[in-house]
């Protein structure tokens, strides 16, 4: 696949603005089912502001140091994601479209100072029960060398493959989108931690991250989407899930969440951290404190 290399990050506001104004008549791109999608972008030479990391740890409790938390990238390049996903050749438009899963793999702790590629295409496009799974790549490269790689499964309801889509992606069948076994009865051991979650809480993740998506910052525009209120970021969930680790993971790993129902705001969530006990994979799970048959994230941090 051939990248094209931007000047710098976009900015995600202009990017959201765009995606709308491609819903609009006479003005989108006609989009087709019938093909992976070919663009890739990439972006060379990228630092990190301490500032703005110091902000998002602030977002997500975690502590700021002299490393990145394992799903900082994901906001650093998630830009470059909304970037690939409005191209002519993505299978259905972005709007609207569902964070299913997340999978980061890195080979190290990325540092502050440290400068860096990033880069995302999109692969695998595949029918879901509800539409079309398709994978976003991102890729932080030092030097020669791939040090964290992330794919993210978004879910575009409604989307179908056209009638001339070849056979070798109409072979990929159906799937789940998700990674990890889905999440089973109420833990059998006390909750790890209570959380409350208000709109406060999310909105400053919101100015961090600069996803101000209106399901997170806006009554109305949640409510235009069929939610009863604001929605935690699922990113917000993912990075927030590890604060209680810190200390315990680092360096090497593997990180696999997959999203389920969604943070209604305000909530009171109960999380859960259980280890298997050859001191192997990390177990997490966030579900609804008062109903905890409703699931939220299910989460396993794997050292490697």
């Amino acid at each position: 696949m051939d990248f094209k290399t931007l000047d710098k990050i976009p900015d995600l506001g202009v990017e959201f603005r765009k995606i709308v104004a491609d819903k609009l008549p006479g003005v989108g791109v006609k989009r087709v089912a019938d093909k992976d999608p070919a663009t890739g972008v990439e972006v060379n030479g990228v630092t990190v502001d301490p500032r703005h990391l110091a902000a998002y740890n602030q977002a997500v409790g975690l502590r700021t140091g002299s490393e990145l938390p394992v799903t900082y990238p994901f906001v650093l390049s998630f830009p470059l994601v909304m970037r690939v996903m409005r191209s002519g050749d993505f299978p259905y438009s972005p709007m609207g479209a569902v964070h299913i899963s997340n999978q980061i793999e890195q080979t190290r702790a990325l540092r502050l100072g440290e400068e860096f590629k990033l880069r995302v295409h999109a692969r695998n496009v595949r029918e879901h029960r509800r539409g079309l799974l398709v994978d976003l790549v991102t890729e932080v490269i030092v030097g020669a060398e791939t040090v964290w790689a992330q794919t993210s499964t978004f879910l575009g309801m409604g989307a179908r493959l056209d009638s001339a889509a070849p056979q070798e992606i109409k072979d990929r069948g159906q799937e789940r989108g998700t990674c990890l076994p889905a999440a089973g009865e109420e833990p059998d051991v006390a909750q790890t931690a209570l959380w409350r979650v208000t709109a406060e809480d999310i909105k400053q993740y919101a100015e961090a991250s600069g996803d101000k998506n209106p399901v997170h910052v806006s009554g109305i525009g949640a409510r235009a989407f069929g939610f009863p209120n604001v929605i935690a970021h699922g990113m917000w969930t993912a990075a927030r899930m590890l604060a209680p680790l810190e200390g315990r993971i680092g360096g090497a790993l593997r990180y696999t969440v997959d999203f389920a129902k969604p943070v209604v705001l305000p909530a009171r969530v109960a999380f859960w951290a259980r280890r298997d006990p050859d001191g192997g994979a990390w177990k997490l799970e966030v579900r609804k404190a008062k109903k905890p048959e409703s699931v939220h994230a299910v989460a396993e941090v794997v050292e490697l």
